[in-house]
């Protein structure tokens, strides 16, 4: 069924994306629409039963299987993860022998997230994958502090292929896809799914490659229609089975957006006290977001592959939520008419988190300057290395003056060093001062 809240073409045509997918399930009942095309090459057409990369929003199957694990009986979350994989091993010793899965869940481990070891596409590239982590150097020490971990969820792959006997994309297909038509488990099965192109870059650039198999359970393959995504999101909106995701376990940094830590899902609570859980995903040129209202029978994802889809996805939700549950979205942080005081001797330097290095210099006016400066391949395809100028948004944070795809980004200062200088610039990532 159509959606006739809005016009999806103008949409990606307002918003400039290559191509869309977004479909909306409300009590019960499905309905979907698709723009653009698949590739801005070839210009084929997106239909609604084309499979789009979900990115990270393959965080919430992983945990999804590790929680139907926990309620089986199989798995403690909160013994080590080594109760289950004897043999993980970090740089730091003492971090891998007490990290537990509830760390992995909540972006709490505290080790480098962002590793994207290239390990074949056999049934053993997760196993392998775990096995390289044995350098992963530590940030912050277990627990201490949010910081977003992508190679924490390849580990809870391994746990399921372990405590299940079979490889993750199998336990994947037979535990939570096998009634989902348009799933794709592993890249050889894109080759039975009609597939989008990722599209990269201002130019909008067919990319040429995709991030490591091996990453799956991370988010790194798994490939569906926007119907599929909230078909699988209907199990966490019609069973109890799943309730403890819902559970707050932290309050994330405070990035201007709200929001608290779940079992994998990140918690919202809207305007009226309206609850409600999110996931994002980013790959090579992909964009996915689901969003999951439980008490209103609620949920809404969108699929986009190539383009700012921020400003997008934003005018779908407002004409959804507002239709549905009578609420809007939190508006987005933006710059203070008068910014606050920025500390700059005790903000400026070089920050670094794995693969990926923030260099911050003094600017004009009591404003500071950042720019990334990607160490590896992969993050020199993910962020430009423009310099961007911030300003004092809080006196634990700065915004950025200018919007960057379609928001003013905020990164938080956290803790401080011997000298009383910021020690981690947080932007999701933790990354540290060297």
């Amino acid at each position: 069924m159509t959606i006739e809240l809005f016009d999806l073409d103008a949409l990606i045509a307002e918003h400039d994306i290559v191509g869309a997918q977004v479909a909306v399930l409300h009590d019960g009942e499905v309905r979907e629409a698709a723009a653009g095309v698949l590739n801005n090459v070839t210009n084929e057409k997106v239909t609604t039963d084309a499979a789009f990369q979900i990115g990270s929003i393959t965080k919430i199957w992983t945990a999804t299987l590790i929680v139907q694990l926990v309620n089986e009986g199989l798995l403690d979350l909160d013994q080590p993860v080594r109760t289950v994989l004897p043999n993980f091993t970090l740089a730091n010793e003492n971090a891998a022998e007490t990290i537990t899965p509830r760390h992995l869940l909540t972006h709490t481990g505290g080790f480098d997230g962002d590793l994207w070891f290239e390990t074949g596409d056999g049934d053993d590239k997760v196993e392998k994958y775990v096995a390289m982590m044995a350098d992963a150097r530590q940030v912050v020490e277990p627990g201490e502090l949010y910081t977003y971990c992508n190679s924490g969820f390849v580990v809870l792959g391994r746990i399921v292929e372990v405590l299940r006997g079979k490889p993750f994309h199998e336990v994947v297909r037979e535990r939570l896809a096998k009634d989902l038509d348009t799933v794709a488990t592993t890249f050889a099965e894109y080759a039975n799914q009609t597939v989008a192109t990722g599209h990269t870059g201002k130019e909008h650039t067919p990319a040429d490659k995709y991030l490591t198999e091996a990453a799956a359970p991370a988010g790194t393959v798994l490939a569906m229609s926007a119907r599929d995504l909230v078909q699988f999101a209907r199990m966490h909106l019609e069973s109890d089975e799943f309730a403890a995701m819902r559970n707050v376990e932290l309050t994330l940094p405070n990035f201007g957006l709200g929001g608290k830590q779940g079992l994998g899902w990140v918690l919202q609570t809207y305007p009226g006290g309206q609850k409600g859980m999110a996931h994002t995903g980013s790959t090579l040129g992909f964009e996915a977001s689901l969003r999951v209202l439980p008490e209103a029978g609620l949920a809404i994802a969108i699929l986009t592959n190539g383009g700012e889809s921020l400003p997008l996805v934003r005018a779908v939700h407002e004409k959804v939520l507002s239709d549905k549950v009578s609420i809007k979205p939190q508006p987005l942080p933006t710059p203070p008419f008068v910014p606050v005081p920025v500390d700059v001797e005790k903000v400026v330097g070089v920050y670094r988190s794995a693969g990926l290095e923030a260099h911050v210099t003094e600017g004009d006016g009591g404003t500071v300057r950042m720019r990334f400066v990607a160490l590896d391949d992969i993050w020199k395809t993910l962020v430009d290395d423009d310099e961007h100028e911030y300003t004092g948004l809080r006196d634990d944070a700065l915004i950025a003056v200018q919007k960057e795809d379609g928001y003013h980004p905020v990164l938080v200062l956290c803790g401080r060093d011997e000298e009383n200088r910021v020690k981690y610039l947080h932007w999701g990532r933790a990354a540290a001062r060297v």
